[in-house]
């Protein structure tokens, strides 16, 4: 039996041993600490932010993004459909009521025209939402320049979910900067890693401060315990800071190893019939760069002449890990009854989309391995039936 290919495994090295190492020796494993300090500083020297706070997760930006924001009971959040469920767990956190908006199929990202028109119809009804959480999918920045106007002419709180995005760019800047707020996550599963962890960045600086308060129990700067505020304990570690540090020193790297692996499939599938990998977008004035945090695709069971799910389940009989596409929002059942903008577009994506194994670790051997099965599978014929991907 093979060992099992992971769609995207940690991929860590010796400066990340020795970081850790050195929160060891110094005492420095509770939260906070010079790693955290550090890793807030570098990540923001990075990406161009001007402030920067390390959080126990992305799903904890969120939730403190929109606490920060002011953004409470009954307001509504627009968010993109076509995501994962932390990018709209916290809108319900804080009591807010989520709108879902459809995806563009150019770029699987917010349909910005869409957007737009929406905005417009909400502002006719005096019924605009209070912010829209943008989402960066697998890797690429939607279409950020019309759908930050758009916010900004509204009224509109825009907050980035970069969680999948850190390292993509748009205009030559970087994912997660143009908005109110921007955050990442540093989940095992993602480009960089703390093992769990994230970061909230913001051009405000009293955003920051007030994140900054309520990810450390909302505690009152005086000596004894005081707290007059509900708050939360959502700082990162310095241990695990450490491992950021390191891994932010290889991200450059490891989004070439990425692209690399996409440049491969697309040579070695992309051509095949009914076979649609995630586009790259070309919006912006500058052009953009996709991280490629995941090699994703479409089947056209018909042209293919097997579906999406006869593909998983032959690379899962073979030890590889493969999954489907985001499950829409409005279509989670935790989430029946939101008002969607749109949507057959994101349903479409995930009746068919498929995403590969594409660690910045993938071997040759590992690709070839995904490429043979998948090639394996055209014309083998579409089960009467099977289990749908949920």
């Amino acid at each position: 039996m093979h060992e099992r290919i992971y769609l995207s495994p940690p991929h860590l090295g010796e400066r990340e041993e020795q970081l850790v190492l050195e929160a060891f020796r110094t005492n420095w494993i509770a939260p906070l600490g010079p790693h955290v300090d550090a890793f807030e500083q570098e990540l923001c020297a990075y990406t161009g932010a001007a402030h920067g706070v390390a959080l126990s997760s992305g799903t904890a930006a969120l939730h403190l993004a929109l606490e920060a924001l002011g953004i409470g009971a009954g307001d509504e959040v627009w968010v993109s459909s076509l995501t994962f469920a932390a990018s709209v767990f916290p809108v319900r956190y804080v009591g807010a009521v989520p709108v879902f908006v459809d995806a563009d199929a150019s770029s699987w990202n917010m349909d910005p025209a869409l957007l737009v028109e929406a905005l417009q119809d909400a502002a006719r009804r005096n019924a605009l939402p209070r912010a829209v959480v943008l989402v960066h999918l697998y890797g690429q920045c939607a279409d950020v320049r019309p759908i930050a106007d758009a916010c900004a002419a509204h009224s509109v709180l825009l907050i980035e979910d970069a969680a999948e995005a850190l390292g993509a760019t748009y205009d030559g800047r970087a994912a997660g900067t143009f908005g109110d707020v921007g955050f990442y996550s540093f989940n095992g599963n993602k480009i960089i890693t703390t093992s769990g962890g994230g970061m909230l960045v913001t051009p405000h600086a009293h955003v920051a401060q007030r994140v900054r308060a309520l990810a450390t129990q909302a505690r009152e700067p005086v000596p004894h315990y005081e707290h007059r505020h509900v708050g939360y304990n959502y700082r990162l570690s310095n241990v695990l800071a450490g491992i950021g540090r390191g891994q932010l020193e290889q991200l450059d790297a490891r989004v070439a190893a990425r692209r690399a692996v996409f440049d491969r499939y697309r040579v070695s599938i992309g051509a095949l019939p009914g076979i649609a990998l995630m586009p790259e977008a070309t919006y912006g004035r500058s052009g953009m760069r996709s991280t490629r945090w995941l090699t994703t695709l479409t089947i056209d069971a018909a042209r293919f002449g097997a579906d999406f799910e006869t593909v998983r389940l032959a690379l899962e009989a073979q030890q590889i890990e493969a999954r489907p596409v985001w499950k829409p929002m409005h279509q989670q059942p935790v989430f029946a009854g939101c008002r969607v903008i749109g949507g057959h577009v994101s349903d479409a994506l995930f009746a068919t989309g498929l995403c590969l194994p594409s660690g910045s670790s993938l071997t040759v051997a590992q690709q070839d391995r995904v490429i043979d099965i998948v090639r394996s599978c055209a014309g083998v014929g579409i089960p009467q039936t099977r289990s749908a991907a949920a």
